[in-house]
């Protein structure tokens, strides 16, 4: 296949599915991987395509590559995440076991959590950090420690997910829309998330109001697999698909 076809079959997927993989995109073309990223460096430098983790998304403001690291995005949306952390803190009790992913909105749940009997498992450095702090019964899950988000992912991590059986899992995400579902740029994180969400009987997506109508490059979950916790909900078409709460000042 000459180059031009393959940009041609390249956008047409994008167009199509407003995200690929580079997989997916070697198995449509039948070109090698470093093709294909040779082929998405020149549709970046044409302004055609976004680059993101492990794959493209079509040029557009209301898509995600690299996530910003985690100290700057504790200081964005601060009263949002607090108001959406402190409800969300309300939903535990002290019999629950519990899964706390890396998200910035869920450290700020533990603040709330400080008198829970209820136990935790975190793949969040922060959030193992703070819990400890205040006391709390709680495990944290070993890998690879991710940097930038301050997780714990990778193959040792999902296996000893697999051992657990959680009463609530409670995820941040980084977009979230009615297409593409929740969605986060890092496939080991998503894989994280996934993984929680199977092994746990309720799952709640925490996020504010800026993450929709936002996708990165992997989805974690339809949005019917979670019930959205929020501080204000854009769009109506979102009670078609799942549950959501709207926690107002």
């Amino acid at each position: 296949m000459l180059a031009e076809q393959r940009y041609e079959a390249i956008l047409r997927e994008l167009t199509d599915s407003r995200a690929a993989s580079v997989l997916r995109l070697c198995e449509l073309t039948g070109a090698s991987e470093a093709t294909i990223r040779r082929d998405l460096n020149t549709l970046s430098r044409q302004g055609r395509v976004n680059k993101v983790h492990g794959g493209a998304v079509l040029s557009g403001g209301q898509f995600q590559g690299e996530e910003p690291d985690v100290t700057v995005k504790a200081t964005l949306h601060q009263e949002e995440k607090d108001r959406i952390a402190r409800y969300a803190a309300t939903l535990v009790y002290d019999d629950d076991v519990v899964f706390l992913d890396a998200g910035t909105t869920t450290v700020r749940m533990v603040e709330y959590l400080k008198d829970s009997g209820a136990t935790f498992v975190t793949n969040g450095i922060a959030c193992a950090h703070r819990m400890m702090e205040l006391g709390l019964r709680a495990y944290m899950v070993g890998g690879y420690l991710k940097p930038g988000t301050w997780a714990v992912v990778g193959a040792g991590a999902m296996e000893e997910l697999g051992r657990y059986n959680f009463t609530k899992a409670f995820l941040g995400i980084n977009g979230v829309s009615v297409r593409q579902g929740y969605t986060t740029p890092d496939p080991e994180e998503a894989a994280i998330k996934r993984k929680a969400a199977e092994q746990a009987y309720l799952t709640f997506v925490l996020t504010d109001s800026s993450k929709f109508e936002k996708v990165s490059a992997v989805t974690v979950l339809p949005l019917e697999k979670a019930t959205i916790i929020t501080e204000a909900l854009p769009g109506s078409e979102y009670l078609e698909h799942t549950v959501v709460k709207e926690v107002k000042p």
